[in-house]
């Protein structure tokens, strides 16, 4: 294990997401959320009606992912990202009731930025088409909220060193900028 590894357990605390910074090496344990955009619009229609979420979302994790079914004697199958921006419409309302980290691929807009900087929030990169090895970090998965959705259910997922990078943090850095810049000098 490389010492530039950084070690984190869930849930997440401000102190924690301050001392982060774009391009730090994570493995993240404990529990994490698997949702997607079906689910954030719920979870968002259920806050605007001033109703209680099926899940706590204070301090929380949130891995926007749909898995593949699992094979028989495993808790899930393939587990790559998605695509983060499908999740920008929502992210700033769970950012402000406390949502601490988030995890997909691709950049995240300015409204989701402004909140994650206002309100200590970090998003983590996971490696898109390393499905089958991120899904081996997955000690246990369980359907905690809108069966209904298939693989867009709400999932509670047990990790152990799940695997990310952190690609924008509280500070403002973005990694994929950051990458970009470092690339042209060389």
């Amino acid at each position: 294990m490389s010492a530039d590894v950084k070690r984190l357990t869930t849930p997440l605390t401000n102190e924690v997401v301050e001392s982060l910074h774009a391009g730090d090496k994570v493995l993240i344990t404990g529990v994490i959320y698997s949702a997607r955009d079906a689910a954030h619009k719920r979870l968002c229609d259920l806050v605007a009606k001033g109703e209680p979420l099926p899940i706590e979302i204070q301090g929380q994790t949130i891995y926007f992912m749909g898995p593949s079914p699992a094979k028989p004697g495993q808790p899930i199958g393939s587990a790559g990202p998605t695509t983060s921006y499908r999740m920008d419409a929502y992210s700033p309302t769970l950012i402000a009731l406390g949502l601490k980290g988030m995890i997909g691929k691709g950049v995240r807009g300015k409204d989701v930025l402004d909140a994650m900087i206002q309100h200590k929030a970090v998003y983590f990169a996971a490696t898109g088409g390393a499905a089958a090895l991120i899904a081996r970090s997955i000690k246990k998965a369980e359907v905690v909220a809108y069966e209904d959705l298939g693989a867009e259910a709400i999932r509670r997922l047990e990790v152990v060193d799940f695997p990310a990078i952190v690609a924008q943090d509280c500070h403002g850095q973005n990694y994929y900028e950051i990458g970009v810049a470092q690339y042209r000098r060389a």
